[in-house]
């Protein structure tokens, strides 16, 4: 049987899926604006971001409907694996983390440098370093929902916080097939505590005053087509609806740190990852330096 290529041990791409620019001028084509950086800043998020065209999109979905599948030769380098992470047995949701490790297409959409340049810019112009990535796919007609959480509250294995979030759609989503919902800024609520992800989708409420609660009556659906992203701050508020729709909902996340970012436990940080001693720098095959900036 032929040997599993583990695509975690190449920093580099692997495929001519994406073509990194080779000028500081080459590079301003996917330079975010002033606006755009403000608003990330003052909301909490900044969405509407094109990452990928067509075939890019093509490819990844042929990627995904291979792996998705259990006997997949390289399944044991998940990190983590949910066929249905959903607590509702009348529904579905795909949840996955650890597929940059097992396609070449997963794999080099790290190094996409649409999303490079934006992440370095709305983490401040820092060196940006890879975390971990993951899937969600929402089935037509039974799709599970995403319950309102921050990220940053399942991570605080990690500090100092400055990490980013970028959820890009690999269908278009909409409000009819459970698209991302956000508080606008709700990032200035500071930590809050983590509900279970999969389970009753307003299980943070109990987290929050009077204030707060008030805030959700005005969430922000991000519709957005297919190739299309939206990035947010790791305590910005957010959650999705179940889909009942005729179609699909499938999207990919890669989530991301400034470099200098350090380990806040001895145990593992990811499974299977071997563990880095509390306060050693986030470094090393598993976490890879993507951008430094131009």
């Amino acid at each position: 049987m032929a040997a599993i290529q583990d695509f975690a041990d190449t920093h580099e791409m692997v495929t001519d899926l994406f073509k990194l620019p080779k000028s500081s001028e080459e590079w301003n084509q996917y330079r975010l604006s002033e606006e755009q950086v403000a608003h990330f800043h003052e909301f909490g998020y900044l969405s509407g971001i094109k990452l990928l065209n067509e075939n890019q999109v093509e490819v990844l979905r042929k990627d995904l409907a291979e792996i998705i599948d259990p006997k997949h030769p390289a399944h044991e380098l998940f990190y983590e694996f949910h066929s249905n992470e959903s607590e509702d047995p009348n529904s579905v949701l795909f949840h996955s983390l650890g597929h940059w490790r097992i396609t070449p297409g997963f794999h080099d959409v790290l190094w996409n440098p649409a999303f490079m340049m934006a992440a370095h810019q709305l983490l401040e112009n820092k060196p940006v370093r890879f975390w971990h990535d993951q899937l969600f796919c929402k089935p037509a007609k039974h799709g599970g929902v995403v319950a309102w959480h921050q990220d940053y509250s399942y991570w605080t294995r990690t500090i100092a916080m400055q990490h980013l979030t970028c959820w890009t759609g690999l269908d278009d989503a909409s409000t009819e097939n459970g698209c991302l919902h956000y508080i606008p800024k709700s990032h200035k609520w500071g930590l809050l505590d983590a509900p279970s992800l999969a389970g009753d989708m307003d299980g943070l409420m109990e987290y929050l005053n009077d204030e707060q609660k008030e805030m959700f009556k005005k969430p922000v659906a991000i519709e957005l087509n297919k190739g299309y992203a939206t990035f947010h701050h790791p305590l910005m508020v957010h959650g999705s609806y179940e889909n009942k729709s005729e179609m699909s909902r499938r999207a990919f996340v890669l989530n991301v740190f400034a470099d200098g970012t350090v380990s806040n436990t001895n145990d593992e940080l990811l499974a299977g990852v071997p563990p880095i001693s509390k306060g050693n720098k986030m470094e090393g095959k598993f976490f890879p330096l993507l951008f430094e900036g131009v």
